[in-house]
This record gives structure tokens, C-alpha cells and sequence, in this order.
């Protein structure tokens, strides 16, 4: 039987590796917070419950954890267990994209990485104000 801590760290490692994979910071609670707080429905995490996973203290709730494997495209059983389970890439979300936001895709690619971050704030602002009018 594996320790819960052992399987915390398994956990831990996982993530990290998937955020290297999704060019994120594996090593930035504040980021990991916000991008999942742009996809989790719920009640937003702190940034000192995403630092608990990556450092493998804890171990996310069954909903977390499956905005993660959402998020990051793997299974969630492979997410939370690791090697016990397989990890099977899942659909790729851009395969039903349409022509226009495929495009928009290729001309974002196109700009410097300061103006990428740009428009990716500009988006994350408007999901917020989205969900805000959506939950009012």
C-alpha cells in the first residue's frame, strides 16, 4: 500500500510535469490559482491551496481534480493515480474548433510573447465578466 504522502508527491510531480507540458510555471502557485480559477465553476481556490498541491501537501477534491484533467488534457484517473492508470491523451479541443478560431489561434502565434500575454489577460477578463453576469 502507497502512503498518502508518497501519493500526495506522486501527485505533485505529475501536475508539475503537466504544466511544464502546457508551458506553464510549474513552480507558480499564483498562476496555477488563476488559470484554474478561469475554468473551475466554483468557489475560486487560494493561491495557498495550489501551492499545497504543487508541493504536495494535498491532494485536490474529485471536482478540482477534474477541472485539472480538463484543463490539461489527460484523464483524471491517470491525473489523480498515476502510473496505475493509463494516460491516454484525451480529445484534443481544438480538433472541433472552427475555421475562424483556428485562425485566431495562428495569428496569436504570430505575436510576441508580452502581446500573447496580453490577449490572454484580455480573454481571462472576459470569461470573468461573463461568469459574473451569468451568476447575477
Amino acid at each position: 500500500m502507497v502512503k498518502i504522502s508518497s501519493e500526495r508527491e506522486q501527485f505533485s510531480l505529475r501536475l508539475q510535469q503537466l504544466l511544464r507540458d502546457a508551458h506553464h510555471s510549474p513552480d507558480s502557485p499564483t498562476e496555477l490559482a488563476r488559470e484554474f480559477n478561469i475554468r473551475y465553476p466554483g468557489t475560486p481556490i487560494t493561491v495557498h491551496a495550489a501551492r499545497k498541491w504543487l508541493i504536495g501537501e494535498a491532494i485536490p477534491t474529485q471536482d478540482k481534480m477534474r477541472t485539472l484533467a480538463d484543463w490539461l488534457m489527460v484523464p483524471i484517473d491517470w491525473l489523480r493515480f498515476g502510473a496505475d492508470a493509463s494516460r491516454k491523451e484525451v480529445p484534443n479541443p481544438a480538433a472541433n474548433a472552427s475555421s475562424v478560431d483556428l485562425k485566431l489561434i495562428a495569428d496569436m502565434q504570430l505575436l510576441d510573447e508580452p502581446h500573447r500575454q496580453i490577449v490572454r489577460e484580455v480573454v481571462r477578463i472576459l470569461i470573468r465578466t461573463t461568469r459574473g453576469k451569468a451568476a447575477g
